[in-house]
């Protein structure tokens, strides 16, 4: 795909096999182009600009759209309603479930600025699922650290809905069997405070068998095992940033288990049966 030199906001192209549409593009329009023809997408580039508009994002197109209609997007802190008597559940992986459960209390709250969000996640090899590849053998894996996916990786489309917020999300592989650390940067607004950032994650994930809010920094092994996600949060004064991580172990609460306890709210069991929440730690 011809990379587009523009930023992200306000506009979205759906980048759909060979076919972009521009949303609220007045009467919407649509050209069929060739992928790897440059020619026509500089001609995209233009007609985005003469219609005024300064930025477009460019995605891989859903392999099964008839369905997004029936899907309950299968994260229970804030989908649990929809979850109950669902047929289809598309539960998600650890670098969204890392990312929207730090970030989606505060900007649904209006507590930070809904742009310029970063969110810095690592993982460990198994997070890459089970299929071999030469970057994930040992001898690859061990004494390094190395981002991947950069500004195109497939999650961002998937953070982003559930946020509301525009991310810039970077994916790490970091030299370790499992777990994920995803630490987070928003700007705040009005007098938001380190105290004030931790009361409002505790208000939002009361009473939620999965979800631990403390004010220790979270810890990849502490998760291990366990079907629950560790959050806090701290707010720099001095440089403006709120700063909020989360550590979760990607095999369960990023995996299968965020799976089952999907499965459980859907066919009416209780929320945590067969689910740890006891990390393995040390």
């Amino acid at each position: 795909m011809i990379d587009v030199a523009f930023n992200t906001a306000n506009l979205v192209a759906r980048y759909t096999g060979y076919r972009y549409e521009l949303a609220n593009w007045g009467a919407q329009q649509a050209k069929t182009i060739a992928q790897t023809d440059e020619e026509a997408w500089r001609s995209i580039c233009k007609d985005i600009a003469a219609a005024g508009f300064k930025t477009v994002e460019v995605w891989e197109a859903h392999a099964a759209p008839e369905l997004l209609g029936d899907a309950v997007y299968g994260l229970p802190e804030l989908h649990r309603h929809e979850l109950a008597g669902a047929s289809l559940v598309a539960a998600p992986g650890c670098y969204p479930t890392a990312a929207i459960l730090a970030l989606a209390p505060f900007v649904r709250g209006g507590t930070v600025e809904p742009g310029g969000i970063v969110v810095d996640a690592a993982s460990g090899g198994s997070g890459a699922g089970r299929a071999g590849s030469d970057r994930l053998h040992f001898g690859a894996v061990d004494e390094d650290f190395t981002a991947y996916g950069l500004l195109t990786h497939r999650h961002t489309p998937e953070i982003e809905p559930e946020v509301g917020a525009s991310v810039l999300f970077t994916p790490h592989l970091a030299p370790m069997n499992r777990g994920i650390l995803a630490t987070c940067y928003a700007r705040p607004v009005g007098d938001l405070d380190t105290a004030g950032a931790l009361a409002l994650l505790e208000g939002a994930y009361e009473g939620e068998p999965f979800v631990v809010v403390s004010d220790r920094s979270p810890s990849t092994k502490a998760t291990a095992g366990s079907n629950c996600a560790h959050l806090t949060a701290r707010v720099d004064l001095r440089t403006g940033w709120l700063v909020v991580l989360c550590a979760l172990d990607n095999l369960v609460k990023g995996a299968a288990g965020q799976a089952v306890q999907c499965a459980n709210l859907a066919l009416g069991l209780p929320e945590a049966e067969g689910l740890p929440v006891a990390g393995m730690y040390p």
